[in-house]
């Protein structure tokens, strides 16, 4: 049984990383994910049932990675996935950066039945959390310290990397993402930019791309979590 969940495990991780080349390399659909990203901060930013703690804790941000539909359900062998893109805010002027894409993946065992879409915002508290994006791959909870928003998080939340927020169904809450797997999304990067082997390092912090596309994207970010 045990090794019927492992083999499991491994095939759920692979769907969830997984897109197909065609919709991966749509430059089309890639500029509505990004209009959808921009359409959940304006809902987080918007919404006055926004836990304040969430609203308190986003100009001091220093990146945030938003992720406009996150997928969970399973029977038995459960997990959640979803696209998503990170904006870094620049020290010296406090301007946000233009998008880099990742994905989010998670697998945990339990009995889990039925499914849940919710849109998730992290808010990268530190340095290090942004660094730790910046390399590629990271887990949370290992490579950088992850808590649910503060309400009910106690302690941990006052010195965590990053903190998460969901929305599912209208309702806001902390979530908790400990053992999730975040990686870059190299070929959404690479057509959006239209730069081939461009890294998340040349986009968040060198700046080196633009895209106007993504400029009501960044926008939408600084008028939520301010621009210094």
């Amino acid at each position: 049984m045990k090794a019927r969940l492992l083999a499991g495990a491994v095939v759920l991780i692979a769907l969830v990383f997984a897109v197909p080349p065609s919709r991966a390399e749509s430059q089309a659909e890639i500029d509505a994910f990004v209009k959808k990203a921009e359409a959940t901060v304006d809902t987080f930013a918007a919404d006055p049932h926004v836990l304040q703690q969430f609203r308190a804790l986003a100009p001091k941000a220093k990146g945030v990675l938003i992720i406009p539909t996150n997928v969970k359900g399973g029977f038995i062998l459960g997990g959640s996935g979803g696209h998503g893109v990170m904006l870094a805010r620049d020290p010296a002027t406090g301007s946000w950066s233009y998008p880099a894409f990742y994905v989010l993946g998670s697998v945990t065992l339990g009995l889990q039945i039925g499914g849940e879409v919710s849109e998730i915002v992290m808010l990268l508290m530190s340095q290090s959390g942004v660094d730790a994006l910046l390399s590629g791959s990271l887990k949370l909870g290992a490579d950088v310290s992850v808590a649910a928003g503060p309400v009910g998080a106690g302690g941990k939340a006052q010195t965590a990397d990053v903190l998460a927020w969901a929305r599912s169904k209208g309702a806001y809450a902390g979530l908790n993402l400990e053992g999730a797997v975040v990686e870059t999304k190299d070929s959404w990067n690479t057509t959006y930019y239209d730069k081939p082997g461009i890294r998340p390092l040349e986009i968040l912090v060198n700046r080196t791309v633009k895209n106007p596309g993504a400029d009501a994207l960044r926008n939408a970010v600084g008028k939520f979590a301010g621009t210094n």
